[in-house]
């Protein structure tokens, strides 16, 4: 089972270091180690010429990180592919343990783990609503994203099957990614905190855009539009679009942002009807 860790990075050389030496300490070592870096303009480059040779080095002018992820998922060689943000970090024995769970079930093709987190220096306990578990997980992906990238351990042929990171989406496009996997595959979970996620820094993604849920809108739109679901998922697909549109309409209304509601109350009225359907069905 050969792993290709994938990094990518944009103008953090102050935490790449850290990233790459918790998946050099790992006590099962990857096949290769990937750094894509984004447009940076900091030491970055510096930092991996002269302390981590080793390091496959890959740059790209700054175009977010969905290509800088589907640049190293192109390039990568091995038959695992290791996701790991590059403000994150893993503890030693997280690929071996990974691994060996897999090999116990053959015929899963994504595995992930629980994580720490970290707010600006802090340890602090996830909310029930982020709770890891493994098994058919769609409808636990609906409300957020309930997979951590740097959690995610995934087989290659996964992304031959339902495609890379969605571009066009500068935020969610991992909440987008396993949508599409989840409607289909059951997913692996080894039940320890083998990641650790740094969190309260000015540059997460989260604090460079308003109202997450837009993405999340589009991603569940995509998703009823493109992929066949079963009946009990489409409806709860549709349920949670209709559920986040009308929260963003309700908000941009009050914040005066009229076409922004209208907006979303047309999507909402798109789906109603089929929901309205959904809802005698299950009564």
């Amino acid at each position: 089972m050969s792993v290709s860790v994938i990094i990518p990075t944009y103008n953090r050389a102050s935490t790449l270091a850290r990233a790459l030496d918790s998946v050099f300490a790992q006590t099962e070592r990857p096949l290769e180690v990937i750094v894509i870096d984004d447009g940076s303009e900091d030491e970055t480059k510096t930092l991996i010429e002269r302390d981590y040779p080793e390091v496959i080095y890959l740059s790209q002018t700054n175009s977010g990180v969905s290509h800088a992820r589907n640049s190293g998922i192109r390039q990568a060689k091995g038959e695992w592919l290791a996701l790991l943000d590059s403000d994150d970090s893993w503890l030693p024995q997280k690929l071996q343990l990974q691994m060996a769970s897999l090999r116990l079930s053959p015929q899963l093709r994504v595995c992930h783990t629980d994580e720490i987190w970290i707010r600006n220096g802090t340890r602090v306990n996830p909310m029930n609503k982020h709770a890891k578990q493994g098994g058919q997980i769609f409808k636990n992906c609906l409300p957020l994203c309930v997979i951590s990238p740097s959690a995610a351990l995934i087989h290659h042929t996964v992304f031959q099957e339902y495609g890379l990171f969605d571009t066009n989406l500068p935020a969610c496009e991992d909440y987008d990614l396993w949508l599409r996997i989840c409607a289909n595959e059951a997913v692996d979970f080894v039940d320890k905190p083998l990641v650790v996620k740094y969190g309260g820094h000015q540059d997460q993604l989260s604090r460079k855009h308003w109202g997450m849920d837009r993405f999340r809108v589009y991603a569940l739109q995509k998703l009823l539009d493109n992929h066949q679901l079963s009946d009990d998922d489409r409806c709860a697909a549709i349920e949670m679009l209709c559920k986040k549109c009308l929260i963003l309409s309700q908000g941009a209304e009050k914040r005066g942002h009229q076409d922004r509601a209208d907006y979303f109350m047309t999507i909402h009225s798109n789906y109603r009807q089929e929901l309205s359907g959904c809802k005698t069905v299950d009564s």
